[in-house]
């Protein structure tokens, strides 16, 4: 199994991450709402987490009058949980009060949100700390898995969901007992599986916070993770990327290595828009997917990856085009200059992107702008090249004419491009389909690495050869594919 070997070093280091890296990760390159939806969802996650366990010990504590006062002393652990519910408390109004700013256009400083985010950093890794350091004083040694739990009755769960109904997980997630974090993880992945992604990331967040020798941790921040990209929200993809990359530092060697690094940059993938917006995204994609050819050349999402790279640079490739036509247009037909403008985008879309699908528009036009300045040689360079390999093009009879006129040789075309085709054109719907909604057509894989975003109760899932394996996985029980689908499920035999 592959986190048996040295698992008290990797155990630690991986909750030591946990508590630093997400706070780390997110990037100021989000925009304000995007990074304070971020932040409520954590801290509603932190005041749950923190509400929930001290519940167990009020509830411990109720009729021990000597014990009465603990919560309102920090150096106990009831005490300790209830001021950090209080303070995440303050700070969630804090940051409401912030994205109702940024909601109604009101002024507000840069700063602000900066600070928030490295408070709510902070507040994380003392709530972590806590809820590991104080797991003790909640234990219960004598184990109840399997056994009914007790269900508090008239209550919200977790004091948001529902009304007057029951408080199903409280004491699931307060108590801490022998053989709990099996039972919260296959509860959690229910809950995911139901598209209940707050509650199944508590649950699992549970075990990393509480049970830190637990075999299931390391796949319990892999499935909150999942939870996440499941999720498909903005806010969920970027928290979805973050956790996948914080997973993947501690275990770039583990058999579903690759398909994490895909995932980070599928993440980003969802959150590309149409070419002539922020590019920033592709970008980060593109460097995601380089990494996975890179790091892991045998990987049998090899294919996958190199597909879905040709159609981030597309997208890069086009949102230079349209730069470089603005300059072209200024300057080739207004004449009001911007001519190096157009040659540094053409040029960038020639050295970066090979397979781009428009490479025979900037052939053409980076030769008309090297023409005009009567680099001629440059320019016969360049039309050559379209002509040579991109001979059904509609630019190449013009090239040839440019090439007779500058008197130079024109080419033959290269037989084995005989094939490429100019890029079917969208229909006039398509094409306000994608305007409208923002959207660009990518391949995008909408399931997670250990569980499918269409739940079906027929098919056996990564995730529970994970539970059948008491919290570990095989490299020969990973499908041969981009799937996350192992099997179907079989059938149970009635008893006779």
């Amino acid at each position: 199994m592959f986190f048996n070997k040295n698992k008290a070093v990797i155990l630690s280091l991986f909750l030591l991450v946990s508590f630093v890296v997400p706070g780390l990760a997110q990037q100021n390159n989000n925009t304000p709402s995007q990074r304070l939806d971020i932040m409520r969802q954590k801290l509603e996650t932190m005041r749950r987490s923190l509400s929930s366990a001290a519940s167990v010990l009020k509830d411990d504590n109720k009729d021990d009058k000597s014990k009465k006062d603990d919560k309102n002393s920090q150096e106990t652990p009831l005490g300790r949980l209830k001021a950090l519910e209080k303070e995440t408390a303050n700070l969630q109004s804090e940051v409401n009060t912030t994205r109702g700013k940024v909601d109604r256009s009101e002024k507000y400083e840069q700063s602000e949100i900066d600070q928030l985010e490295t408070t709510v950093s902070e507040l994380q890794t003392r709530v972590d700390n806590a809820l590991t350091e104080t797991a003790g004083a909640r234990a219960n040694p004598t184990s109840d898995v399997g056994k009914p739990r007790e269900i508090k009755k008239k209550k919200k769960f977790l004091g948001i969901f529902g009304g007057g109904g029951n408080d199903e997980y409280e004491e699931l997630i307060g108590n801490v007992t022998p053989g709990r974090d099996r039972e919260l993880f296959i509860v959690a992945t229910k809950e995911v599986r139901k598209n209940n992604y707050d509650v199944g990331r508590l649950l699992f967040q549970t075990i990393i916070n509480t049970y830190p020798d637990s075999p299931y941790l390391p796949m319990a921040k892999l499935a909150s993770a999942d939870s996440f990209y499941l999720e498909g929200s903005t806010s969920s993809l970027i928290q979805a990327a973050a956790t996948y990359q914080d997973w993947l530092t501690f275990f770039p060697t583990h058999p579903l290595a690759d398909r994490v690094l895909l995932k980070i940059a599928e993440s980003q993938m969802r959150q590309i828009g149409l070419p002539d917006r922020d590019a920033t995204k592709a970008k980060v994609a593109e460097q995601r997917l380089r990494a996975l050819l890179q790091q892991y050349p045998n990987s049998i999402l090899r294919k996958e990856a190199e597909e879905r790279l040709e159609e981030v640079q597309d997208n890069l490739g086009l949102h230079n085009l349209y730069v470089a036509n603005y300059y072209y247009k200024l300057s080739v037909d207004q004449q009001k200059g911007g001519l190096k403008g157009a040659q540094s985008r053409y040029r960038e879309i020639l050295e970066k992107y090979p397979n781009f699908t428009f490479m025979d528009e900037a052939l053409f036009k980076i030769a008309v702008t090297y023409q005009i300045e009567e680099e001629t040689d440059q320019a016969a360079k360049y039309f050559g090249q379209l002509v040579r390999d991109y001979p059904n093009s509609d630019y190449v009879e013009k090239a040839k004419e440019q090439l007779q006129l500058i008197g130079a040789t024109i080419p033959e075309p290269n037989p084995e491009r005989m094939k490429i085709l100019p890029p079917e054109k969208k229909s006039f719907i398509a094409n306000f389909k994608n305007e409208l909604l923002g959207i660009y057509p990518l391949t995008i894989d909408k399931n997670g690495v250990l569980m499918t975003d269409d739940f079906d109760k027929t098919k056996f899932e990564l995730i529970d050869q994970v539970i059948e394996n008491q919290g570990d996985i095989n490299a020969s029980q990973i499908p041969k594919s981009l799937t996350t689908v192992i099997s179907q499920r079989q059938e149970t035999q009635p008893q006779k």
